[in-house]
């Protein structure tokens, strides 16, 4: 049984390396020199306070290492004093420091005794000054909204000026965001992400439980529509710890699982204390097993490997340690039935279900997660929009592709994808002009540029699903036009992997798997994407059928298949993978 030390031993591990970045007054925390686009001071700042979530927790729960106390306590006081060399500045609207008041906060409601009676008086003034500007200045319409209420939270429990009336209005804004059936989605726009688990759900937990008594009635909600949430929110695990990788942020890997950490927390049993558990434990051991950090052992921008090339423009060299929210189950007392509680599997699951809040029929495989998607697709244009939301299919075994460009078809991350290539350019899904999910199936009719429309139809079968297309085009006749439909990426390692195409079948093997697709036109071909484009594996072939388009309406229907060994954990980086049972 893997217990509470075996989880601090963990953390250590984590934050250990990190000790020799502190700046001379604590306030910073540099890792790296590439940037952000809000600048290397506040990415500093950024590094110095996403640690919080795991030390904070850590010392509440009874740590006994006090090394990094003092470094936090030094931290404070110069990072809000506007005398010092390391004063993190004045705040302006939709500021990121007011992601990383969160952290701060959490530390003051959680430890004040550590973090806050240590401190002079006149470091007292300075902190609570600054955490009230957040309420001076606007935040971003979407899960931002809760950074002003846990700030404010703290700043009450602290007997400091607080404002009642923006945290209200908070409040309010975030129940415009409920969709029902426990999912949020992240702000009032179609993003239906990790953001509802760990951006969401997560600081409304921490209001339950800092609120309990005051605000039962918020508390008690809260509580409730996470329970709701996880019924559905399971299903983007697999059994050996891997989540779904799908949409933005996903360089806060092991965050993915902060959601069950959070409800530990806030006394929310999701099942069983041993599946909540079991969730946590794979998927940690899972991340601890990629090579996620540098040679110095620094978590890195990426997923599975370091990549700089699926990174959104927030993400700075200490961004990836929002992952460490995931640890604030460390602040359970040691006799809690969480840790006494044995590491269970998931509960028995149907083979898919219809998520109509996320836009999602989730196939559940007893070593794979794949959800069939439409209609998502962010307002808010980040980096590899259309790779992150609207692909037609995301596994967690198989991961995705982003692009490098879209002039070649090996360069355009088009796994998963109907691409068309008119124009010089390849063009794919991207916004759908109707949809609809259901037990079955999903639907969506959407265009990929101006003269093709298509209707795409996806229905689970056998190891795979199936589409169904009817392409129209009005092209004039002379403008040239060929698609390709693609299946799953598939890691590759030079001379062990066999590519075979056969009339319309193109398979991807090796002695661990395949992936597969079979359609009722075209020519098959696989495609070698260029390196480091998928998330999982830095070398993937694509297998696809290519068809020439012309104008008028045709149909096809593509099998796409995939199989991988069973009971095994994929490690990515290098020019291949291994195999760990």
């Amino acid at each position: 049984m893997k217990n509470k030390e075996y989880y601090v031993n963990m953390l250590m591990k984590l934050v250990d390396p990190l000790k020799v970045h502190y700046s001379a007054g604590g306030a910073g925390l540099k890792l790296g020199a590439f940037a952000a686009g809000y600048g290397n001071r506040i990415a500093d700042m950024e590094g110095f306070s996403r640690v919080l979530w795991g030390m904070v927790s850590y010392w509440a729960g009874g740590g006994k290492d006090k090394s990094l106390l003092e470094i936090y306590q030094k931290g404070l006081s110069n990072g809000t004093d506007p005398d010092s060399e390391e004063y993190w500045g004045d705040l302006h609207d939709k500021d990121q420091r007011m992601v990383e008041m969160a952290a701060i906060s959490y530390g003051l409601l959680m430890i004040p005794d550590q973090l806050w009676e240590p401190l002079d008086e006149k470091s007292k003034e300075n902190l609570a000054d600054w955490l009230y500007q957040i309420n001076e200045y606007s935040q971003a319409e979407n899960n931002w909204q809760f950074f002003k209420v846990i700030a404010n939270l703290a700043l009450k429990s602290l007997e400091k000026k607080w404002n009642q009336e923006q945290v209200q209005n908070a409040m309010d804004k975030y129940e415009t965001f409920y969709l029902g059936n426990g999912w949020y989605s992240d702000g009032k726009r179609p993003q239906k992400d990790y953001y509802t688990s760990f951006g969401i759900h997560f600081y409304c937990l921490l209001y339950s439980k800092f609120m309990e008594k005051e605000d039962p009635y918020h508390a008690s909600l809260f509580k409730d529509r996470a329970a709701e949430f996880a019924k559905t929110f399971i299903y983007w695990f697999d059994d050996e710890g891997k989540a779904l990788p799908f949409g933005r942020s996903l360089t806060y890997r092991f965050a993915e699982a902060a959601f069950f950490s959070a409800c530990a927390l806030a006394g929310v049993e999701c099942g069983s204390w041993g599946i909540m558990k079991g969730i946590l434990e794979r998927h940690l051991d899972y991340w601890m097993r990629q090579p996620i950090f540098d040679n110095g052992g620094v978590l890195t921008v990426g997923y599975t490997y370091p990549n700089l090339l699926m990174s959104e423009s927030y993400n700075a060299p200490g961004s990836a340690y929002w992952s460490l929210k995931t640890f604030v189950f460390l602040a359970l007392e040691e006799d809690h039935p969480f840790w006494s509680a044995k590491a269970e599997p998931l509960p028995k699951l149907k083979p898919s279900l219809a998520v109509k809040e996320c836009d999602m029929l989730i196939c559940h495989r007893d070593h794979e997660v794949v959800a069939l998607t439409a209609g998502q697709y962010p307002t808010l244009e980040h980096p590899f929009a259309a790779e992150k939301y609207a692909k037609f299919a995301y596994s967690s075994q198989f991961g995705f592709c982003v692009s490098r460009s879209f002039h070649t078809i090996e360069q355009s991350g088009t796994d998963s994808m109907l691409a068309f290539y008119v124009h010089g350019m390849h063009y794919v899904r991207r916004t759908c002009e109707e949809y609809r999910i259901t037990e079955q199936e999903v639907y969506s009719r959407w265009s990929p540029v101006e003269g093709i429309m298509v209707e795409t139809w996806l229905t689970p079968e056998g190891n795979g699903h199936r589409r169904k297309h009817v392409i129209t085009s009005s092209l004039p006749e002379h403008t040239p036009c060929i698609a390709y439909d693609c299946g799953f990426s598939y890691p590759y390692c030079m001379e062990e992997t066999k590519k075979i195409t056969d009339g319309t079948e193109a398979v991807v093997s090796d002695e661990n798997g395949y992936s597969r697709v079979a359609s009722t036109v075209g020519e098959a071909t696989v495609i070698t994407a260029l390196p480091n484009m998928n998330l999982i594996f830095p070398n993937v072939f694509i297998p696809a059928v290519r068809f020439p388009v012309a104008p008028g309406k045709m149909e096809m229907e593509t099998l796409v298949e995939t199989e991988f060994t069973k009971k095994t954990v994929v490690i990515g980086g290098g020019n291949c993978y291994a195999i760990q049972d």
